[in-house]
């Protein structure tokens, strides 16, 4: 199914690895210019080289978007690069796990600063652009903003802001003609999960992959997702065919919300 996004530009922060990386290359795929921006220099790098080698254009600007100026940097060369945003993908932020009573003011900051703040940062300075292009956000947050969690408070705190972001800017959106969405994640097989299927083997004293048979049984799912099916419905959402879905929240989880 041609989705209609050939020629257009898109920006994915978190874009080295895991989710965001196969979110660029669907992107890519789709004949999308892509801007990738993400702290790893060495995997952008080798990630645009991906990108261009299969005849596809692809921009890396290495950067800390916890940084207050930098989404704005990041939106600037990008248009400077392809001279339009059509799409902005707010992939990047990972939230540290742990005791609540542990958990320091520094981890809470840090969480908020590069998932939340730095998304809020950049759909400011592209939404100009995105205006001129009709064009569309799409906010990757987590199925822990839905569903609480003792282990997950800062997870869970900035991707339910995440999620009352995307409908505030849908809001907005609908007189700006902007499309804003959300998916929320579960379980999908990236190194963030490989780490916590680790840490379950070592606590058990099994196999990774037994570790890994259990984990998907306590939280009551066919199997852990990939990385592509994200990326299928950021492409999905991004494209004409959901021209009518606005402040939409989908969840990309095999079922693991239960909830409304």
């Amino acid at each position: 199914m041609d989705l209609e996004l050939a020629g257009k530009v898109a920006l994915v922060t978190g874009a080295s690895r895991g989710i965001g990386a196969a979110i660029a290359r669907r992107l890519a795929g789709e004949g999308m210019a892509v801007a990738l921006a993400a702290r790893d220099a060495g995997r952008l790098g080798d990630l645009v080289s991906e990108v261009e080698a299969a005849g596809g254009r692809a921009f890396a600007y290495p950067v800390d978007l916890s940084d207050p100026a930098a989404p704005a940097a990041f939106a600037a060369a990008a248009v400077g690069r392809f001279g339009r945003v059509d799409l902005v993908v707010n992939n990047a932020g990972a939230t540290a796990r742990g005791d609540f009573l542990a958990l320091s003011e520094q981890q809470w900051a840090d969480g908020f600063g590069l998932k939340f703040f730095a998304a809020v940062r950049l759909c400011r300075a592209a939404w100009p652009h995105l205006v001129a292009a009709r064009g569309g956000v799409v906010n990757i947050a987590g199925v822990g903003g839905q569903t609480g969690s003792a282990e997950f408070t800062i997870g869970g705190a900035v991707n339910a802001a995440m999620l009352n972001l995307t409908k505030c800017l849908a809001d907005r959106g609908v007189a700006d003609g902007v499309r804003v969405n959300a998916i929320n994640p579960g379980a999908i097989a990236t190194d963030r999960l490989t780490v916590r299927v680790d840490k379950l083997a070592a606590a058990l004293d099994v196999p990774a992959a037994e570790a890994a048979r259990r984990l998907a049984a306590q939280m009551n799912v066919a199997r852990f997702g990939e990385a592509d099916e994200v990326a299928a419905a950021v492409a999905f959402l991004a494209s004409g065919r959901a021209g009518y879905v606005q402040g939409a929240v989908l969840n990309v989880d095999g079922g693991l919300t239960r909830t409304l």
